[in-house]
Formats: C-alpha cells, sequence, structure tokens
C-alpha cells in the first residue's frame, strides 16, 4: 500500500504513475473522501474537547455544590454527536482504505514505459538458443512416452493438471531439490516449511487481496481460508507485525511449495502442456533488508535465480518488465526467460521483483532504527528461483535427443543417479 501521504501531497505523481502503468483508480473519489477524512477528524477531536471541557465544570459544580443537570444534559447531548461523528468517520475511512488498497505501486525511474510485454527491454542473455540436427519437439510430445500425462491429470480434477510417473517425476524432484540446495549452501538463504493455506490477512498484506482475488482460490466454508498462489505470500508474511532489530537484517529465505492458480485472467492462453497449470510449484527466495540495500537485494536475487540455469546450462535472457506488464505490488521486476527450442521461442521461468514498503506497510513489518530508536518499513523483495515445472519442461526440450531420450543436466545427475532418461 502507497503511503497516504504521498497520495495527499503528491496526487499529482501517484496520477502520473496510474497513467504509465495504463492502471485506472477513482482519484477523483479518494481525493472526495480524504477531504470528508479530515472534516470529520477535526469535528470528532472538536467534540472530544468539548465534552471534555464540560466533564470538567461537571466536577467543579459538583463540588461547589451546584446543580449539574444543566450540564450532564450538555454533556449527554455531546456524547452523542461524538458517537454520531465517530461513526461517520469510521465509513468514510473504511471507504478510503477500500479505494488505497486498490492503488498500485509507484515505479522505480528505470523501469521502461510500456503499453504491453511487447515494451519489455533485454537486459542481458546467457547460452546460445540449442541447435539439434533433427526438428525439436516440444514438452508434451517428449514426455508422452516418459511419464508425462495429462490425460490422467485432467480426469482426476480438470484442465491444466498433470500427473507425473517414474523417472519424470524423479526428475521433478530432483530439480526442487538441486534448487533448494544451492540456494541454501552457496547462496546463504534459511530453507523454511510453511503453511500452503492462509488467511485473507495474509493474501492482503502481500497484496493479492483484494485486487487479484478471482485469481485465487478459495476454500469454500465460513473459514476465510484461500490456497497460496505462491510461497512469497507466507514467507514473506513471516515478518509481519513484527519490528526487528538492524542486526537481523537482511533475512534471506528460501521455500519450495505447491502454488495454486485459477488463472482466471488468461483463459485460452498456454492451454497446451505445463506452462500454465492450475497447480505447480516452485522454490521461492524472499528478502527482507534495509531500504538502502533493496536495489543491490534485487540484483542479488535475480543473480541467484540466475544460477540456477547457467549450472543446468540452460539458456535464458533477462527481462526489465515495462510499466504496463509489472505486477501490481512491485517497483521494478525482472524476468528470466528460458528458450524453449520446442516452442522456438523464450518462455517466463521466473520474476524477481523489489516491493519497496509497499508490503511492509500492509503488513507492517518494520525494523528499529538505531539513530531514532524509532520503528521504519523495511523492504521486501521476491523472487521465484525456479518455477520447478517449466524448469522441467526447459530440461526436456533443450536435453533431448534424436531417439527421444533426454540427458540429465551434469549438475541433475546426482541427484537422478543416471546420465540419461529414456
Amino acid at each position: 500500500m502507497l503511503d497516504p501521504k504521498l497520495i495527499r501531497q503528491e496526487n499529482a505523481t501517484v496520477v502520473a504513475m496510474l497513467a504509465r502503468r495504463g492502471a485506472t483508480v477513482d482519484m477523483a473519489r479518494i481525493n472526495q473522501l480524504e477531504e470528508q477524512r479530515r472534516e470529520l477528524q477535526m469535528q470528532v477531536q472538536a467534540l472530544q474537547n468539548a465534552r471534555n471541557q464540560h466533564a470538567k465544570k461537571v466536577g467543579h459544580a459538583k463540588a461547589s455544590g451546584a446543580d449539574v443537570g444543566a450540564l450532564l444534559a450538555e454533556v449527554a447531548d455531546l456524547g452523542g454527536q461524538l458517537t454520531a461523528a465517530e461513526s461517520a468517520f469510521n465509513t468514510v475511512q473504511d471507504a478510503l482504505q477500500q479505494l488505497l488498497a486498490l492503488i498500485p505501486n509507484m515505479l522505480h525511474d528505470s523501469v521502461p514505459t510500456g503499453k504491453s510485454e511487447a515494451d519489455n527491454q533485454v537486459v542481458r542473455s546467457w547460452g546460445e538458443p540449442s541447435q539439434f540436427n533433427f526438428t525439436p519437439k516440444d514438452h508434451v510430445e517428449l514426455g508422452a512416452n516418459l511419464g508425462l500425462d495429462f490425460a490422467a491429470g485432467a480426469k482426476l480434477s480438470g484442465a491444466r493438471f498433470v500427473v507425473m510417473r517414474n523417472q519424470l517425476a524423479k526428475l521433478h524432484r530432483a530439480l526442487a531439490q538441486f534448487m533448494l540446495d544451492l540456494h541454501v549452501k552457496s547462496h546463504g538463504y534459511t530453507e523454511v516449511a510453511v503453511p500452503f493455506i492462509v488467511n485473507g490477512n495474509t493474501l492482503f498484506g502481500t497484496g493479492q487481496l483484494p485486487k487479484m482475488r478471482e485469481d485465487l482460490f478459495a476454500i469454500d466454508g465460513e473459514m476465510n481460508y484461500y490456497l497460496i498462489p505462491t510461497a512469497e505470500v507466507p514467507v514473506t508474511s513471516l515478518v509481519a507485525d513484527a519490528i526487528l532489530e538492524l542486526n537481523q537484517l537482511p533475512l534471506k529465505f528460501v521455500c519450495h511449495s505447491p502454488c495454486f492458480r485459477s488463472e482466471a485472467g488468461s483463459y485460452g492462453k498456454d492451454t497446451r502442456g505445463m506452462i500454465r497449470q492450475h497447480q505447480f510449484e516452485k522454490v521461492e527466495l524472499v528478502q527482507i533488508v534495509h531500504p538502502d540495500h533493496s536495489y543491490a537485494a534485487l540484483e542479488e536475487l535475480t543473480s541467484h535465480a540466475e544460477m540456477i540455469l547457467q549450472k543446468l546450462e540452460l539458456p535464458y535472457r533477462v527481462m526489465a518488465l515495462c510499466s504496463a506488464d509489472i505486477g501490481f505490488a512491485a517497483t521494478k521486476t525482472y524476468d528470466l526467460e528460458v528458450w524453449l527450442p520446442g516452442q522456438n521461442c523464450y518462455r517466463e521461468i521466473s520474476s524477481c521483483s523489489n516491493t519497496e514498503t509497499f508490503q511492509a506497510r500492509r503488513m507492517k513489518a518494520r525494523y528499529r532504527d538505531t539513530a531514532t530508536s524509532k520503528p521504519e518499513l523495511v523492504h521486501t523483495l521476491n523472487g521465484s528461483a525456479l518455477a520447478v515445472g517449466r524448469t522441467l519442461v526447459a530440461v526436456l526440450e533443450n536435453y533431448q535427443q534424436a531417439d527421444g531420450s533426454i540427458k540429465v543436466p551434469a549438475a541433475l545427475q546426482a541427484y537422478m543417479g543416471c546420465e540419461v532418461i529414456v
């Protein structure tokens, strides 16, 4: 959530940011409610002061033996006015907060302006697209004889689910284990295991609610529970309502979890194969850092995701997302796109974002400033490192052989116990 002071004092800046994003928020209504809020707040304060002054007069009158009937009536009348004013203030405040919760984060100055994902910019590339002396197949064709069973997934659950068997199930598990080991042993992350079901407050804190409610899987019933769309939600929320000491920063967490997304906004998109599933797994990185260090942390976190692709020797490129394609909570995002020869294109396999104080303000995540001893908001960052299913797709397509077998990347051979999947 943006700082309300920013919206009040730099309204034109916020409006310009919304225009860059192509976002629509009723700023006129927000400004109107803010004016009403200020007026009602002054009215409440004035009534509180008046009631307190009358209460003192009642005390003095009683002490002198004077009749206090008229004064008590005035106090009661002021109390009624105060109750009505407080109720009106709370109503306006709630309406204002609901609208403020729909405003996306400010953009970093380095974010390129654009109208769609076509305007994202290539920052760097690594490796050359794989070349074959035969026509490469995509992962759906390759997986048909190796244990990738979309029919079974559809029978059990419906479209956009898959069952993996035999060596492909083992490869999927090996990839997740490899990612976790690298991030813990080489990059200094603390591994955490978290619930896969969270409440609405937790999703509000990280920015998924209320804006992206339609993309969530809500659990039916009276409880306010949802399946997690990403481990970013519960892992970042570990510091909700906390005041950290400065020497605790940075905090670096890694978590392997399933993710559940309704994909409500992507009807008809990527329906073939494993690229866009309702249930998939990710290894997620989260950093909680001092505000002065968050952009250095974004570069570091992105490099940690890149290292997975480099160790697996998968060609990729790093994209700076433009203003129209960047996520709701992010100030700046890098996407990693891996080369898929079966599709003859690069496809997203990771997003790494800095949200600055946007999530921290919503979840009240702070650190204690040593100079002032006052609590200040931390900066939060997150990134996929990597999406496990999409990495499996990339391995299948880049390491395929003419006979349909798959060479096992050197980095995974110790996990797999073999050099070829047949």
